[in-house]
């Protein structure tokens, strides 16, 4: 176990990625150095020589999405130079280089470095390509023990991948450390990889790109074509392949396309990565992408100065307006979910998109079948790196199972794309697949000695999918309740966008009542891609439109009953969210013991943009929050203005911590964890540590102070201004309106304390008066019907 301690960090270049990475390293609680070179004529002015540094800080905090996860933590980041800064790295307990894409650049910044870093600090480099050995030539014997590449992707926020690449002289030491720290602390999937061309996020995924590069050209597909093939459809990013590479930048892909060719002459694919004649054509027209703002696609302004997008004709390479791509093929997945059995269905299409899947599919198998041993000798860890790097659902050999590896042989041999003979031994050893469960535990299959193992690291961690067949102690249609160890079960959704409906809300109340009867504490989280989006609006609309009032009262009656379920029970209930956590989701953290929230929580209440308020008690929550603040004048009718304003302009956090600003989580009771592989986990302790404290249930409160007519008129008075200027409509008048009245406790002549329980009859009442309105009903038709997220 390694005793290192990461408090400092030194990031040495401040370009794309470097200023990101110090945005990162600041995410995560520690001091960041960002330095870069002085400008040519700077004189001694420390603001003309911190120039460069300086203006790529602030141009990296103006980016969207947010490289930081809360204004304030940009203070953790002090820039400077190298020439008068470079002494400073003395503190820092871990140097990276992210400078140019020179080895004889990057060299002198090590020889540099070397004059100033304290012996056993760690140093690494970010290149994406650059032979990590050559690097450290020169270098001392401690220098280069403790060197390493650390190869992350871009935006180092968001992509989760951090390749992990030593040399022959890299201490076993710094090694596990930096798997075990990047997964930890900076919330990446840590890969390790061997010091080969592109290592292996790129040297795959760019060969999948290139590969389509010159298949949109043999198969006559068009841009908007492919990308509508290889995006959502997949299990991939919408950017799916072509405004990727518009956003990734022509010339940088283009950049690591050769790198790739001139380092692996006996690449067998080596054909693929030449460059098309149409690509090279952009590049010479400096059509990069977004950099330049034309790639394969540009924005344009049409009829009426409103913006269009157009798409690259590559025949004629000319700008068309995009078109609406549909294929036979696409249309019979529709309605499958699961997205191993929607690949089955698409490489088993008749159409054109079934001949794509097909050629795309088999290339990559045999590709990634052939790259072992020779950029890794685990398949996992190909599987591991395309989907934490390029954002993919399942990766290859994942895929690869789902269609059944020995079928997907015989028909890739069909199609002349046969795999790497380590594939037909594994066939022949009995072994039907790559991965497999077996008692709980996700294993792959180890090619060396023909046998499963599990894969390191994830013993640590609770994944759901390997316990759920043998853990389930319940489950309806929406929800599974499984017995995750130690007396603690764990419920999760199952629902579209995990919706809470009527399945959800059963779940929860069964849950709780098996937990309080035979178990220690419950979790509430799950493995989608997002936690939740809110309450089934569908289902409220459909009411509305019958005019089934009281079956539509008694369902928010319901619902606000079992979020007071999740407060008021004699077990800890945790709730940990991740990514989307909006409208009756984040009421249920906000009525939870705790929230163990992942980083990448983006929390709201949304109802407003619907027409409705918080009707699940997320308005009763925020006038008891704004009572339990203590405050009194001015200051307390401020602190009303803003819960007022967090709710009437539908504010969702960019961060988990962001949530802690708008109110949504609580200081000192909420918790935030930056890997999502240990966020269950954390969950888990979380509860224990409650109910081993001696939990017991809370007292429904009866002492909320709300303030009445004293904060009603002023919320009145700033909704006529609003409207008198044009900002809102005169429905968003009587919102605001329903939405003062319940903040404030009706219009009570003076301020006085109420019960939980009153202020949920309010905002019941004031949800369904609001649910009746033609313009409320009109935005949820428009949000069913535009296929937009259906959130409450």
């Amino acid at each position: 176990m390694s005793k290192r301690s990461i408090k400092k960090v030194a990031v040495l270049g401040s370009g794309v990625m470097g200023s990101r990475i110090a945005c990162h390293f600041a995410n995560v609680g520690l001091e960041v150095l960002l330095l870069d070179i002085v400008p040519k004529d700077a004189g001694t002015d420390p603001k003309l020589r911190n120039k460069i540094v300086n203006d790529a800080l602030t141009f990296a905090l103006k980016s969207n999405p947010s490289p930081i996860y809360r204004k304030s933590f940009v203070n953790r980041i002090k820039t400077g130079n190298f020439d008068d800064n470079m002494k400073d790295i003395a503190s820092c307990d871990w140097i990276i280089e992210v400078v140019v894409e020179r080895l004889d650049i990057k060299q002198q910044v090590f020889a540099n470095v070397e004059k100033y870093r304290k012996p056993g600090t760690l140093i690494s480099s970010n290149t994406s390509g650059i032979p990590i050995h050559l690097m450290n030539e020169g270098r001392t014997e401690d220098f280069q023990a403790n060197f390493c590449g650390t190869h992350f992707f871009n935006p180092p926020r968001y992509l989760k991948l951090l390749e992990i690449i030593p040399t022959p002289k890299t201490s076993p030491e710094v090694i596990g450390f930096l798997m075990e720290y990047g997964e930890k602390f900076l919330g990446k999937t840590t890969v390790l990889c061997k010091d080969t061309p592109a290592f292996i996020a790129n040297r795959v995924g760019v060969y999948g790109i290139m590969n389509l590069f010159h298949l949109v050209e043999t198969m006559g597909l068009t841009v908007e074509e492919v990308d509508k093939l290889t995006g959502p459809v997949l299990g991939r990013p919408k950017s799916a392949t072509f405004r990727t590479a518009d956003v990734v930048g022509l010339d940088t892909l283009i950049h690591v396309a050769n790198g790739v060719a001139q380092s692996c002459p006996k690449d067998e694919k080596l054909d693929v990565f030449k460059i098309p004649g149409y690509l090279q054509k952009m590049v010479e027209n400096k059509w990069l992408g977004s950099k330049t703002e034309q790639g394969f696609f540009k924005k344009v302004k049409g009829e009426g100065g409103k913006s269009e997008i157009h798409a690259l004709d590559l025949k004629t390479l000319e700008y068309k307006p995009a078109q609406k791509i549909k294929f036979a093929t696409l249309e019979l997945t529709k309605s499958i979910d699961n997205l191993r059995d929607r690949k089955k269905v698409l490489v088993a299409g008749k159409d054109k998109a079934g001949d794509f899947y097909r050629a795309t599919f088999y290339g990559l198998f045999t590709y990634v079948s052939n790259r072992i041993p020779e950029i890794t000798d685990e398949l996992y860890k190909i599987d591991a790196a395309m989907n934490a790097g390029f954002g993919w659902d399942i990766g290859p050999f994942e895929s690869w199972d789902a269609l059944g590896v020995a079928e997907t042989v015989k028909a890739m041999e069909a199609a002349g794309s046969k795999p790497a003979q380590w594939v037909y031994d594994m066939l022949a050893s009995g072994a039907k697949s790559f991965y497999k469960l077996e008692n709980g535990a996700r294993k792959y299959y180890d090619i060396p000695s023909k046998s499963y193992k599990i894969i390191p690291g994830t013993e640590q961690f609770i994944q759901l999918d390997t316990i759920r067949d043998t853990k389930t102690v319940w489950k309806n249609s929406g929800v599974t309740l499984t017995d995750i160890g130690d007396g603690v079960l764990n419920l999760e959704f199952h629902t579209k966008m995990n919706s809470i409906g009527g399945d959800v809300i059963q779940g929860i109340n069964t849950a709780i009542e098996m937990a309080e009867k035979d178990f220690r504490g419950l979790v509430i989280s799950n493995e989608g891609a997002n936690f939740s989006a809110g309450a089934n609006v569908g289902m409220i609309f459909m009411m509305a439109v019958e005019q089934e009032w009281d079956e539509l009262n008694f369902a928010i009656k319901a619902f606000q009953n079992t979020m007071m379920r999740v407060r008021y029970s004699s077990i800890p209930v945790i709730v940990a969210p991740h990514n989307m956590a909006l409208g009756g989701a984040c009421e249920m953290s906000m009525h939870s013991d705790k929230v163990v929230a992942h980083a990448e929580t983006y929390m709201g209440l949304v109802e407003f943009g619907v027409g409705l308020i918080p009707g699940g008690g997320g308005t009763k929550e925020f006038a008891l929050r704004l009572s339990d603040e203590n405050k009194e004048g001015d200051v307390e009718l401020n602190a009303f203005r803003k819960r007022f304003l967090t709710i009437g302009q539908a504010q969702v956090s960019t961060s988990a911590y962001e949530a802690f600003d708008l109110g949504y989580l609580r200081t000192g009771q909420d918790m935030v964890v930056v890997s999502r592989a240990r966020q269950l986990a954390e969950a888990k302790a979380s509860c224990i540590e409650l109910a081993d404290a001696g939990y017991s249930m809370p007292t429904p409160r009866k002492d909320i102070r709300v303030l009445g007519k004293q904060a009603l008129g002023l919320a009145y008075l700033g909704a006529n201004s609003m409207l008198d200027g044009h900002y809102i409509s005169e429905h968003d008048v009587k919102i605001s309106q329903k939405l003062a009245y319940v903040l404030c406790g009706g219009d009570l002549s003076s301020p006085t304390l109420v019960s939980e329980q009153y202020l949920l009859d309010l905002e019941r009442e004031a949800f369904l008066s609001l649910a009746g309105e033609k313009k409320t009903l009109e935005r949820i038709q428009s949000i069913i019907t535009g296929g937009k997220v259906l959130r409450n």
